[in-house]
């Protein structure tokens, strides 16, 4: 039986294609020149098969498929392959104990699982077929699943979170014309520490090195606001943190102020910025005329304390690769770090994130 059709057509085009295409593969070539010698040249079925060397069967079958499927019918079928060696439901199992945590089947002091420790729970529970780490893990990798991966995740507890955010974006936002709006907190930990020997400094196509030995002098605590209307940075080093210290800074920093009749300091939870069992705040106010009121972040919320990111600038800028033989040098070398903020490069920080939307009452009802 033979059979043609006009060289222009679609499917012809498609043939000349893939007959013509170094990418395509051996098989698809031979199929394809088997169509395009019944189609195009009106060979018959026995001389096609004697020139590609192959049945006339196989001829026919080629032939069968392209005019029932086209082009696409000279691909290869999916095949079933071999049955499943686990269901669905005994892989889901597996995903659900690696979903849960290693102390529920016997290993208290396992925080998280290896493919080992699978291999041995699984074993071990009698509804389950045993599996080999192999297929545990293909079904990790088909699921996309990490056990033996782990994220630090800070999560805020305070119910009014949301509303307390706000509160503090409109401060950044809109500052009240007659109010200054400083941020405070305190570095502390900051540590003097004296490099063995010398930091290598960096040459052409040579990365500067530094030693990783070192000795330790001691540690500093800085104090400091940050006015989101200047850029300026208040600051003093002390050697702890206590509340006698917060105290002495935010005396100073009244002083500092004293023009100002309105003050907001916004801050974090931390204990020594409550009042206390002495009422420290309500007399430290008092002593200025009330001007200061106090606005605390929600409970694991640091960043959004501005003074956050002036003191990821000074770490990047003043302390990482740095040498300190004390702890007056260590002071004093973040003292000056900060004049020159204050003097030169000092700026108020964008502040971008708007807040969170609010829904109102009959949406929160519905």
């Amino acid at each position: 039986m033979l059979f043609t059709f006009d060289a222009s057509t679609e499917q012809c085009q498609k043939l000349a294609n893939l007959l013509r295409s170094g990418k395509t593969e051996v098989r698809i070539q031979f199929r394809a020149q088997i169509i395009w010698s019944l189609a195009v040249l009106g060979q018959s079925i026995a001389k096609v098969a004697r020139q590609q060397q192959t049945s006339k069967k196989t001829v026919r079958k080629w032939r069968d498929r392209f005019m029932s499927d086209g082009v696409e019918g000279l691909r290869d079928q999916p095949r079933p392959g071999a049955p499943p060696t686990y269901t669905i439901e005994e892989r889901c199992e597996v995903i659900a104990i690696v979903c849960d945590a290693p102390k529920h089947y016997g290993f208290g002091e396992r925080p998280q699982w290896t493919l080992d420790l699978l291999v041995e729970t699984i074993k071990a529970e009698h509804d389950l077929k045993p599996m080999s780490r192999s297929s545990i893990h293909r079904t990790l990798i088909h699921n996309d699943l990490k056990p033996h991966k782990f994220q630090m995740w800070l999560h805020s507890k305070d119910p009014h979170f949301k509303e307390k955010v706000n509160s503090i974006v409109s401060l950044y936002l809109n500052p009240p014309a007659d109010t200054r709006v400083l941020c405070i907190d305190e570095k502390t930990g900051i540590q003097a520490l004296e490099r063995k020997y010398e930091t290598k400094r960096p040459k052409p196509g040579v990365t500067g090195r530094f030693e990783h030995e070192y000795m330790r002098h001691g540690t500093q605590s800085l104090f400091a606001s940050f006015d989101i209307q200047t850029g300026e940075v208040f600051a003093q080093c002390r050697s702890g943190r206590k509340a006698e210290d917060i105290q002495a800074f935010m005396e100073d920093l009244a002083e500092h102020y004293q023009d100002d009749t309105n003050i907001t300091v916004i801050w974090d939870n931390l204990n020594i910025h409550y009042d206390g069992p002495t009422q420290r705040w309500t007399t430290f106010n008092q002593g200025h005329a009330n001007t200061f009121t106090f606005v605390y972040t929600p409970i694991h919320a640091s960043w959004m304390n501005q003074i956050e990111i002036f003191f990821s600038i000074l770490q990047r800028r003043c302390l990482k690769h740095a040498s300190f033989h004390s702890v007056q040098d260590l002071a004093e070398k973040v003292m000056a770090f900060i004049h020159r903020w204050n003097e030169t490069d000092g700026h108020p920080f964008e502040w971008t994130f708007k807040g969170y939307p609010m829904q109102n009452a009959e949406k929160e009802a519905a």
